[in-house]
């Protein structure tokens, strides 16, 4: 991570000034910026790899940021930080393209690691993702592997643990699995739980962890 620069936009001064203490050491650069307008002159300005943003700010939030940042630079990773009662904000980051989401209050080992999965996709040319605890999965065959054995998962399956792998470090919220995995087609909580059932039976109980009516990740 040593060779990649971030912009943290963050309204609160005693939180900007926390995190620049706690984690710039692990970045090239480490930007702060006061709001969301302030956020895209600076990210206009230092073209940084990884944007960290809150929602609720004045002037401009960070959704509407995000957004701006997404038409500018779509490939551009952007981390939103929420409250769980901000849950509504957190659909609508669902289709500006928000890459991941953290609730607060912030862990600033959980954040590290976010950035760290972030930095290895945005760096690595290895297609296999180490999961931990034996598993890993391959991004060019599209497969989950246990102790170097191909786990055998049905379509929907599939396409739920690449949504996860691609979250690694935080959570996919209910409305984008089902977008994502049923294509937006009617689906119960009822039977999203069946399905989660069976892929926890297929690996282990604790691969998944989830948070009762936001989301799912996998528990590395």
């Amino acid at each position: 991570m040593k060779n990649l620069t971030v912009l943290f936009v963050e309204d609160e001064e005693n939180i900007r000034k926390a995190l620049d203490s706690a984690i710039r050491d692990e970045f090239k650069d480490f930007i702060l910026a006061r709001d969301g307008d302030d956020g895209l002159k600076k990210f206009q300005k230092y073209k940084p790899d990884i944007v960290i943003t809150d929602i609720m700010m004045p002037i401009l939030d960070g959704l509407e940021m995000s957004k701006e940042i997404k038409n500018i630079s779509r490939d551009t990773p952007i981390v939103v930080l929420s409250a769980f009662d901000e849950k509504e904000k957190l659909l609508q980051a669902i289709d500006i393209g928000i890459d991941k989401y953290l609730m607060k209050p912030i862990d600033t080992e959980d954040l590290i690691d976010t950035l760290r999965y972030i930095a290895e996709d945005l760096l690595s040319l290895d297609s296999l993702v180490d999961l931990g605890h034996g598993y890993s999965f391959d991004k060019n065959r599209r497969v989950l592997v246990r102790d170097d054995d191909t786990m055998p998962l049905t379509k929907k399956e599939l396409l739920f643990i690449t949504l996860l792998v691609k979250n690694l470090g935080s959570y996919v919220l209910h409305d984008e699995l089902k977008k994502y995995v049923w294509t937006n087609k009617n689906v119960s909580d009822a039977a999203i739980r069946t399905f989660i059932k069976r892929v926890r039976e297929k690996t282990d109980k604790d691969f998944i962890k989830n948070i009762p009516g936001l989301g799912y990740k996998i528990n590395i």
